[in-house]
């Protein structure tokens, strides 16, 4: 395993070499959503957080606390929906289209991938934007119930600072106090959540068997932006070393995966992707003849 620190130049040789080969799938973190304006957990834009993130447990028991939730989710979300793909969401998509990423997992829940041109990416923990009720299982947009949450809190309108990448926010308790909550259209009183896996719960079964087929037919995993501190993300490391898929590691700073990895290299993402992605897809053909992603199902 290797840390390479050298130029820029150097760095994009040794990934390109790697690339170059396709059948690649990407994991992806938090970090490679940073330049859109949404915040690391642990990199170096890393929010710091001043409440425990809310776990299902908690959120389908206490009704107070998901008043707190949605209170701080109602304000973070307005960022969320603001941002758009960066340079590095881009440039994955262009190495899918040229045929040499054929799957895309993140464990974002932003959707910047799909909203870069990406197909068919595996969004690990669901997406911030789709909502759904928990009783009836009715599934709505986050659109339209920031649109019911703003008609049910007239001059809820709070200064907010750092919104982490789950889109929750700190918000004092004065505030949270006079926020109301609102019920499911269809049922009437069912329990709204958005449709993203909360600390406690568990990633679907199909999701998580789908990730690990993914990985297991792929020629290099790549992981780009993520700490692997959590297991949801480096149990597919864990997999493709366990397979002798060989494992590459884009992050800045050190990741819970390196004794895994093959290679691993400290780089900001918004540089080095666009020049990897200039270097070997061009204007996005496909290289080689190969057969783009969203053709091929790995991704799809």
């Amino acid at each position: 395993m290797v840390r390479q620190h050298g130029r820029v130049t150097e760095t994009i040789d040794e990934l390109a070499g790697l690339v170059a080969g396709g059948g690649v799938v990407v994991l992806s973190g938090a970090g490679l959503s940073t330049e859109s304006g949404i915040p690391d957990y642990r990199g170096p834009s890393g929010a710091v957080r001043r409440h425990s993130p809310m776990t299902y447990q908690t959120f389908t028991r206490d009704a107070d606390a998901r008043r707190r939730y949605w209170a701080r989710s109602h304000l973070g979300w307005r960022v969320i929906a603001r941002a758009a793909p960066n340079e590095g969401h881009r440039a994955v998509a262009r190495l899918q289209r040229a045929g040499l990423v054929e799957g895309i997992i993140t464990q974002n829940v932003d959707g910047l991938h799909t909203a870069a041109g990406s197909p068919g990416v595996v969004e690990l923990h669901g997406r911030l934007d789709e909502v759904v009720c928990l009783d009836c299982g009715n599934r709505g947009s986050r659109e339209e119930l920031d649109r019911r949450l703003r008609e049910a809190n007239p001059g809820f309108d709070v200064r907010v600072g750092a919104v982490n990448p789950d889109g929750d926010v700190d918000l004092a308790d004065a505030e949270v106090t006079r926020f109301r909550t609102v019920d499911c259209t269809l049922c009437g009183t069912g329990m709204l959540k958005p449709d993203v896996v909360f600390f406690g719960e568990t990633v679907p079964a199909p999701r998580v068997a789908r990730c690990f087929d993914m990985v297991g037919r792929a020629r290099l995993l790549l992981v780009l932006g993520s700490s692997l501190t959590v297991m949801s993300g480096r149990r597919f490391v864990l997999r493709a070393a366990k397979l002798g898929v060989p494992v590459v590691i884009v992050n800045q700073g050190p990741t819970r995966g390196d004794g895994y990895a093959a290679v691993t290299l400290d780089a900001p993402l918004g540089g080095l992707l666009p020049a990897l992605a200039d270097r070997l897809a061009g204007d996005g053909a496909a290289v080689g003849g190969a057969v783009p992603a969203g053709a091929a199902g790995v991704g799809g």
